[in-house]
C-alpha cells in the first residue's frame, strides 16, 4: 500500500502529526456541553441535515414533501365551470351585439329533464313564501311575519295583472299565431300597469314608511316574476321547459338570500324587501333574458294588430285569474281592516300544507299543457284526454288525504317548531285548510283545462258568480269568529266555485263532443 506522506518533506509530515495530536487532545479534554465558536456552523448543518433527514423519512409515508413538492392548481367545482362558461357567453353575446344570433346549446324535446327542472323551479318558486314567513317570524316577531305575509300576498295578487292570463295561452300557441315579439310587448304593458296599480294601493292604504318600502320592494320582485314569465313561456312554447324551470329556481332562490342577508343584518323588512326586487332584476338581466334569446329562434317582427288580439284572445283569461285570485285571497284582505297582522302569520301559515298539494299537482300536470293540447285537436284521442283529466281529480283527493294525515302526526309539531308558535291550537283549522287546498288545486286544474279547449270566455261568469259569495262570506264569518271564521269562510267559497266550474267544464265538454259528432256524420255523408 503506498504511504500518502511517503512524497511529502520530513517538516510537512511532522507538522501534520502535529495538528493530528493537538486535535486529539482536545477532544479528550473538552467538558461536557463545552462548545468551541467554530463548531457553532458546524452544528447548525448537521441540524439541517438531520432535520432534511426526517423530511425525507415523512416523505416516505406520503406527508412530508408537501412543502417541497410544487402545489396542483386547484380544480374549480362543477358549478363554478358552469358560471365561467355562461359569463363567458354572455359577454361574447354582447361583444358580438347580438343574443339572438347566437348558435343554441340546449337540446328541446327532454320530457325528464321537462319534469325534474320545472318541479325544482316550481318548488323553489312555491318556499320563498313560507321560508320568509319563518325566518321574519324567528328573526323579528309574529306580527312583522304578519305585515310580510299581507304584502307577499298583495303583490301575488297584483302579479296576475303582469301575467294577463298569457302564458298557458302562449305554451299552447303551437301554431304561433302570434310572435315571440307580440307577447313580450304586451307583457311589457301589462308590467307597467301592474306596478302603477301597486302604488296606488298602497298610498290608498296609507301605510307607513317601512311597510310601504317593504311593498315596493315586493312589487319589484313580482313584476320581474311577470316579465321573466314570458320569456319562460317562450322557453315552453319551443320545448325546453326544463331551462324556463333553472330560470325560475335562480331567480327564487336569489330573493331568498338577498332577503335573508338584508334582515339579518339590518332587522328590517323594508330595506329585506327592496334587496328582493334588486335580486329579481339580477337574476332577469344576467340570466333569463339572455338565456331565451340563445335558446330560442329569432322572432318575427312586432305587429300592433296581433298585440291588440293578443290583448282581447287573453282578456278572459286575466279577468278570470284575476277574480280567482282575489276571491282566493278575499279573507286575508277582509282581516287586514278588522285583526291585527299576527292572524295573517296564522292564515298564512295554515294554508303552507295546502298550497304544497297546489304545487304537487302543478308538478304533474303543466309540463304536459301542450301534449294535452295536440291530444284534445286529435278527434281520435279524445277519450285519452278524458282519462287523463279524471286521474288528475283522482290524484288530487289522494294527495289531499296523504297531507291530511301529515299533519295529523308530525306536522303540526314540525310547524311549530319551524314559526316558533304553537300551533296546536289551530289543529282544526289546519285540517279544514288541508280540504281547502284540495279544492283549490282541482279549481286550477279544470281552468287549465278549459283554457286547454279554448272556451275561457266562459269561465268568467263563474268567477262573477263567486265574488259576489266572497264579498260578504268571509267578511261576515270574520266578524262573528275571527281567525275560524275567515277559514271557514274560505272553503264555503271554494266549493261553491269548484261546483260551478265542475258543472261549466261537462257542459263545455258536452257541447263539442256533439259538434264532433255533427263533423263526422256530415263527413260520412260526404263520402258516399
Amino acid at each position: 500500500m503506498i504511504n500518502p506522506l511517503a512524497n511529502r518533506s520530513g517538516s510537512e509530515r511532522n507538522a501534520t502529526r502535529g495538528r493530528r495530536l493537538r486535535n486529539s487532545s482536545e477532544v479528550a479534554v473538552r467538558p461536557r456541553g463545552a462548545r468551541f465558536s467554530s463548531d457553532a456552523g458546524n452544528d447548525e448543518t448537521m441540524d439541517e441535515e438531520a432535520g432534511r433527514g426526517r423530511s425525507r423519512m415523512r416523505g416516505r409515508g406520503g406527508r412530508g414533501n408537501r412543502a417541497q413538492r410544487p402545489k396542483r392548481p386547484r380544480k374549480p367545482s362543477r358549478l363554478g365551470m358552469i358560471v365561467g362558461a355562461w359569463w363567458n357567453r354572455l359577454i361574447g353575446a354582447v361583444y358580438s351585439g347580438s343574443l339572438s344570433s347566437q348558435t343554441e346549446q340546449y337540446a328541446a324535446h327532454n320530457t325528464t329533464q321537462d319534469y325534474i327542472w320545472n318541479s325544482v323551479g316550481l318548488g323553489a318558486w312555491g318556499v320563498v313564501f313560507p321560508v320568509l314567513s319563518v325566518v321574519t317570524t324567528q328573526l323579528l316577531n309574529v306580527e312583522q311575519g304578519g305585515r310580510f305575509s299581507m304584502a307577499f300576498v298583495t303583490g301575488t295578487l297584483l302579479l296576475f295583472i303582469a301575467n294577463f292570463g298569457v302564458r298557458t295561452y302562449q305554451a299552447s300557441d303551437i301554431s304561433e299565431n302570434h310572435s315571440f315579439a307580440d307577447y313580450q310587448a304586451c307583457r311589457v304593458v301589462t308590467v307597467a300597469a301592474m306596478l302603477l296599480v301597486g302604488v296606488l294601493y298602497c298610498q290608498i292604504r296609507g301605510y307607513d314608511p317601512e311597510m310601504f318600502g317593504l311593498c315596493m320592494g315586493m312589487f319589484v320582485y313580482r313584476a320581474v316574476d311577470g316579465l321573466a314569465d314570458v320569456y319562460e313561456g317562450r322557453l315552453q312554447q319551443m320545448d325546453k321547459l326544463y331551462l324556463a324551470g333553472i330560470s325560475q329556481a335562480v331567480r327564487s332562490a336569489a330573493a331568498i338570500v338577498a332577503y335573508c342577508v338584508l334582515i339579518f343584518i339590518t332587522r328590517s323588512i323594508s330595506a329585506a324587501g327592496i334587496a328582493m326586487g334588486v335580486a329579481a332584476v339580477a337574476s332577469f338581466v344576467l340570466l333569463t333574458l339572455p338565456l331565451t334569446f340563445f335558446e330560442t329562434p329569432k322572432s318575427e317582427k312586432l305587429r300592433l294588430a296581433s298585440v291588440k288580439d293578443l290583448f282581447v284572445q287573453c282578456f278572459p283569461l286575466f279577468v278570470a285569474l284575476f277574480l280567482y285570485n282575489l276571491i282566493d285571497n278575499m279573507p286575508k284582505f277582509a282581516m287586514e281592516g278588522v285583526l291585527s297582522y299576527d292572524n295573517q302569520l296564522y292564515f298564512n301559515a295554515l294554508f303552507s300544507p295546502a298550497h304544497m298539494i297546489i304545487m304537487v299537482i302543478g308538478f304533474v300536470y303543466k309540463p304536459q299543457l301542450m301534449r294535452l293540447a295536440e291530444i284534445w285537436a286529435d278527434p281520435e284521442r279524445r277519450g285519452r284526454f278524458d282519462i287523463i283529466v279524471l286521474a288528475v281529480l283522482l290524484l288530487i283527493v289522494a294527495l289531499t288525504g296523504g297531507v291530511g294525515v301529515f299533519m295529523a302526526t308530525v306536522g303540526i309539531p314540525i310547524m311549530s317548531f319551524m314559526y316558533g308558535v304553537d300551533f296546536e291550537q289551530f289543529r282544526g283549522l289546519c285540517y279544514v285548510m288541508i280540504a281547502t287546498g284540495g279544492v283549490c288545486a282541482a279549481i286550477d286544474f279544470l281552468y287549465q283545462i278549459i283554457t286547454v279547449l279554448r272556451r275561457q270566455k266562459a269561465v268568467t261568469r263563474v268567477y262573477l258568480l263567486t265574488l259576489g259569495f266572497s264579498l260578504f262570506v268571509p267578511p261576515l264569518l270574520i266578524g262573528f269568529t275571527g281567525l275560524p271564521g275567515a277559514v271557514l269562510g274560505y272553503l264555503i267559497v271554494m266549493c261553491i266555485l269548484l261546483v260551478l266550474l265542475v258543472t261549466e267544464y261537462l257542459s263545455i265538454h258536452a257541447e263539442l263532443s256533439e259538434t264532433l259528432k255533427s263533423y263526422r256524420k256530415r263527413a260520412v255523408r260526404d263520402t258516399k
